[in-house]
């Protein structure tokens, strides 16, 4: 079997453990690929040239909505996001988004910011990888005014009834090991309404860590973890799980 992490941050100046470790660790348990996820302009460069050594490591490039007040109006680091979407390594944009649960930055300045990264996604004709939290109502209007557009909300906890925009607006839905430890039943009827054809799964390590390794450092290889869950919950072989998710990677992703 075969499984993705396409969402991952162990490319981090402060990830704890040994990429390289890491990375064998993940390829043992069956996990041959992985998306490095920038959330400022200096991982994004990082998660590009940690791609560019690594095979099977991709990376996506683009600015957290945490983030969003250092860059907002800053055409300096559009332009060399821009830059970094041309590296054959990029295979997306993000994560980029809406927070309102923490507002670390102003909601105008999240919107902003998002609405550069759309036009850069259209631009470069890349999906994007989106963060959205308490946000919904103001992310799908935003996302429907850029055509084109396709992607994944990652870390997906919403109930069935976002669940159900989100996927009328085209977007995959990635998931992870919240739903392992997780007591809010709203979030495991979501995961078990997904359709198959639009699940990806996602680690968000060093975050996350799914049961049974909860108080260890997330790593890549825990991805196999929230499929076997998933595969209980739904009533699904794993195989299937890791054949569906895998080749809606190679979907989106245009990975080969």
């Amino acid at each position: 079997m075969e499984f993705v992490d396409t969402h991952c941050h162990i490319h981090f100046d402060d990830y704890a453990l040994d990429a390289e470790e890491v990375l064998k660790s993940a390829h043992a348990a069956g996990v041959t690929r992985l998306l490095a996820v920038g959330c400022t302009l200096r991982d994004s460069e990082q998660g590009v040239a940690f791609a560019a050594k690594h095979e099977g490591v991709f990376a996506t490039v683009g600015i957290h909505p945490h983030e969003a007040h250092h860059y907002v109006g800053d055409a300096a680091t559009l332009a060399r996001l821009a830059e970094l979407c041309q590296d054959e390594a990029t295979v997306a944009i993000g994560e980029c988004g809406l927070d309102y649960y923490y507002n670390h930055s102003p909601r105008a300045a999240q919107i902003e910011l998002l609405e550069a990264q759309l036009q850069l996604a259209q631009q470069t004709q890349l999906p994007v990888s989106f963060h959205v939290r308490d946000a919904f109502d103001d992310f799908l209007p935003i996302l429907a005014n850029f055509s084109g557009i396709e992607g994944v909300v990652h870390s997906f906890t919403a109930g069935k009834k976002v669940l159900f925009r989100v996927l009328d607006a085209g977007l995959y839905v990635g998931l992870n090991g919240i739903l392992t430890f997780t007591k809010d039943q709203a979030q495991l009827a979501m995961a078990q309404a997904v359709p198959l054809e639009k699940m990806l799964l996602e680690t968000d390590a060093p975050f996350l860590t799914p049961a049974p390794f909860r108080g260890k450092i997330c790593e890549p290889r825990h991805v196999v973890e929230t499929g076997k869950f998933l595969a209980s919950i739904r009533d699904q072989a794993l195989a299937e799980i890791a054949e569906a998710t895998t080749q809606n990677v190679r979907q989106l992703f245009k990975l080969s």
